[in-house]
Formats: C-alpha cells, structure tokens, sequence
C-alpha cells in the first residue's frame, strides 16, 4: 500500500474514532494535505538532506564522476524555480543542490541596503533565507501534488481507469523539490560561540550543511577581493567543532561541515599563533609569517618577536597592524590548512582560488591526498572569474608549449569577440563545458557551485526588458521576450496565479466548505487562456 493510501486509510480511522462530529470531513482530502506537507520542520528537512548528502558523497568515492553541483539563491522562489526546472528538464533532482551564497544575502537582503561581501549584513538574514527557500520548496511539492490530485479527481470523473492509475503511480512515486542547501556562515560572525549561534539558527531552518572560512571575522572579504585575513588553525578549528557541536545539540548526527581555506590569496594575519612545542601547528602557521632576524638590542618599543632555533626573529608588521605572511607561501598554507581541517572535524574542502585551473587545484588536492586519501573540495566556479578570458589564455599558453602558431592571437586580447569562431576559441569553450567534469574526475571536486548565477541573470533579462520596453517596442519587448518564451518553452509560471498557490486555495476550499466554496478558478479567470 502506498504513503498516500496509508493516509487515507489512518485519517479514516481517526475520522472513525471521533464519530459524527467529524462527518463533513473527507479522509483522502485530509491525506492529500499530509502528503503535500511531508515536512513539517526544519531539522527534518536538515536530517532527511544530510542523508542525501552522505549518500552522494560515498558514491563520489566509489565513482570520481558522479559529481553533484547548485546554483546560487537570493530568494526562495529562484531556488524554487531551479528546482522546478530541473525536474522538468532532468526528471530527478538527483544530486542537484541549492547554494546559499553570503555574498548574495549581503548585497541584496540587508536592511542597509546593498553591502559588500565583508560580514556586515544581519546574520539573521542567512538563517532567514534558509527558512525562505524551504518554503518556497515545500510549497512547489504541495503546487505538483495540487495538479496531480486534480487530474486524479479528473480521470476518475471521466471513468478512465488508465488514467487514474497512471496518475496514482506518479503520486505514489512522487519525488519531492527538496533538496540539500549548502550554507554559507562566512566566517561566523563573531568568535566560536556566536558561530555556534549562528548554526544552530541556520540548522533548525533546514540547514545539513555548513560553509566556513578561515578569515577573520572582523575583518572578512569576498574570495575575490584584495586584503584577506586568515586566523590561526586553532581559532579555525574551535569554530569548526562549535558548528559540529550545534549538529550533535540538534539531533543532526550526520551534519556536513565545508571547512573554507582563503590562503591562496590572503597574504596577511592579524595574530602571532600561540606555539607550545616545536611543529606544533602555531609553530607551523607563524613559519609562514614574513620575519626578519634581529638582535636584543635591536629590540623596540612594541616589538613583537618569535624564538626559533635560538633565533629571535621580528615579523614585519603592517601600519593596519597586521602581519605579512612570505610572499609565495598560499599553496603550502592552503594544504597546511585543509589537511587540518579535515583531521579535525571537516567533512569536505573549498579551497578559494584566483582563476578557474583544473591544473592549479589538482596540484593542492594531490598533496593533500597524500595525506587524507578521500580528500574532497566543493568548489566555487565563480562569474569573479572571467572564464572566456581565463581559458582562452590556457589554450594560447598550451599551442605555445605544443609549438603552434599563435601570431593570429594577441593574447592580452583574446576576449575579444573577434576569436569567438577561431579554432582556439572553441577549444577553450569545450575546455570550460567539460570543466566540472574533468576537475570532479581529476581534482578531486565532488561539489560544483556558481555562487551568484541569479544575481547576474536577472541584471541580464531586466535589461534586456528595459531596452526595448521604455523604447519603441512597448509591450511586444514583453510578449516577444519573456511571455511568447514562457508559453512555448513550458514555463509554470506563465500561469502565475497558479504558482503563487490559488488553485490549491481554491482546493482548500472546497475540502473546507464544499458546494458553498468560492473560488477563484472560473471561467473568468484570465489564467484560463494559457490552458
């Protein structure tokens, strides 16, 4: 018997129980509403993600190119959109994710207003967004479910028991939008207890998965800015078990935790580690700072100084007060960095770089392997990047290495749209289509994300509808460019009113008050023209 039937036959039973007070109530109604809300809180949503989550990453072990990827959100309904398409482009949402990008909440869902990536917005508005979207996702199972429910009652008013059946199976069979949101905490917002905080928030809203990076908090920067600051591994590492510990608090057992190094591109620290014996990890990251070596007497006033070997060395230190690292050293930090994190509670890696190189993230990964053979990266596959300039210049370097001719190319240039037919320029294409796949088979990324992908296309599509809407095309900028696509590619929400959950209402309705319900899908509603 399936979930469905089971409903009905255990409201029917309740119905049974309660006697004629409960006489208007209809078991299967009662049953298509559990059915539609199958998830009734977050940290069922956390535990039934986190799941999901395992499962892809032990099948990514066993087989390098069953890879999983998401797209950014700003709001739910994008992330609902982009799970609606997938089940209808791919039929599964199998190991398809959401990404819930830092960088989007504070450019556009503060209350100050647009905000740079710096951990200035609310961090309130990252558990919140993370509430949204599961909204939004549960409300696309409840819409899906809605139409089927309805072409049930349709086939069995007509007598077509083909039909029925037919439909049956694909409510038995149903698979739901929701999916694994990775979350991005920044760098915690505060020291290890806010983190915890923090987490725990972003947990109870849905969260299995959490994004932390090593930068400090105070001073945190986009990936891709200039002026990066990393903490020392111990001051990683507490916050690292302070988002564990808000999992085991919540019953999340199997939590994920993406343990962010910025080392490759952040070439300073706002604090000496403490060391307590040599080697130990202090004493590994402060052998990165840029020292020199000095004297007592050399010694001044606010001095801060290192014994190494019998050494006193003095690391240079900025007028921000801030201490250089040797210029050279982000990869051997970024290894030092991920090897720790991962014997110290992470389950995978993000390791921030300048430039889309499956080459450059192969390197790191291999070293870490060595270590933590099952070593695995999400990676950011970010619009910072311009990728035709990145790759074209790869294929420039490798005709050079290969000894080709390359005087029909200024390779400054090379985004020019002057290559876009040339031979280079289509292998750099297929060089970037097969980029998630080669670098899941190579380098060891079992997760691919783009971080603002929606920021970008709405930017896109608003202009595009500008240009020609406040010109001289008016209406037909619309109709041509949006509504007439919308119609022929099959997009839900050409019908908007029934997106935005009116024929369910109307469904509600009727369960609630039955003839005497009034409802709003009738012949007059306009929404019937796209039928």
């Amino acid at each position: 018997m399936s979930a469905y039937q089971n409903e009905i036959k255990a409201v029917a039973a309740l119905k049974e129980k309660n006697g004629n007070s409960w006489s208007a109530i209809n078991p299967e109604y009662a049953a298509r509403m559990r059915v539609q809300n199958r998830f009734k809180t977050g940290l069922e949503i956390a535990k039934y993600t986190a799941a999901i989550m395992r499962k892809d990453m032990a099948e990514y072990d066993a087989d390098a190119s069953v890879y999983t990827q998401s797209l950014g959100c700003w709001h739910g309904f994008i992330g609902q959109q982009k799970l609606i398409s997938i089940k209808k482009h791919l039929k599964t949402t199998n190991k398809r994710y959401l990404y819930l990008s830092g960088w989007m909440v504070a450019a556009l869902r503060s209350d100050f207003g647009p905000l740079p990536d710096q951990s200035m917005h609310e961090k309130t508005a990252v558990a919140g967004l993370i509430e949204e979207l599961y909204t939004f996702l549960r409300q696309a199972d409840a819409r899906e479910l809605d139409l089927l429910f309805t072409a049930l009652d349709s086939a069995r008013a007509a007598g077509d028991k083909a039909k029925e059946a037919e439909v049956q199976a694909q409510i038995d069979n149903f698979e739901t939008h929701v999916v694994p949101i990775i979350a991005d905490i920044d760098a915690g917002f505060g020291n290890a207890e806010a983190t915890y905080l923090l987490a725990k928030k972003m947990i109870e809203a849905g969260a299995c998965c959490i994004q932390i990076e090593n930068q400090v908090s105070d001073e945190k920067q986009c990936g891709h800015q200039d002026g990066k600051v990393t903490v020392p591994h111990e001051d990683f590492l507490a916050k690292i078990n302070a988002v564990r510990y808000a999992f085991l608090e919540l019953g999340i057992d199997d939590g994920v935790i993406v343990a962010r190094t910025d080392s490759l591109g952040a070439g300073l620290t706002k604090q000496i580690a403490v060391t307590r014996e040599p080697g130990d990890l202090g004493d590994q990251y402060n052998a990165f700072l840029d020292c020199e070596e000095i004297s007592a007497s050399d010694l001044q006033n606010g001095d801060v100084v290192i014994n190494r070997g019998g050494k006193l060395l003095r690391p240079k230190r900025l007028a921000s007060n801030l201490f250089q690292f040797r210029k050279g050293t982000g990869e051997d930090r970024c290894v030092l960095d991920c090897i720790t994190s991962l014997q110290n509670g992470a389950d995978l890696l993000w390791i921030e770089t300048e430039k889309p190189h499956v080459g450059q993230i192969k390197g790191m990964v291999d070293r870490i392997r060595q270590v933590i053979p099952n070593a695995k990266l999400v990676y950011n596959n970010s619009p910072s990047f311009n990728w035709t300039l990145n790759f074209r210049q790869q294929v420039f370097d490798a005709f050079v290495a290969e000894g080709k001719d390359v005087s029909a190319y200024d390779r400054a240039k090379l985004m020019s749209v002057e290559y876009d037919e040339t031979e280079l320029a289509q292998i750099a294409d297929e060089k970037i289509r097969t980029f998630q796949r080669d670098g899941s088979a190579h380098a060891g990324i079992f997760h691919h994300l783009i971080t603002l992908p929606t920021y970008h296309t709405a930017a896109l599509s608003t202009d595009n509808l500008a240009k020609g809407y406040f010109a001289d095309q008016g209406m037909l900028a619309y109709v041509k460019g949006v509504q007439r696509q919308e119609l022929r590619q099959g997009i839900a929400c050409v019908k908007h009113q029934n997106m935005a959950g009116s024929d369910i209402g109307d469904n509600h309705k009727e369960y609630f008050a039955g003839e005497a319900a009034l409802k709003a899908s009738g012949k007059d509603n306009t929404m019937n023209q796209f039928h």
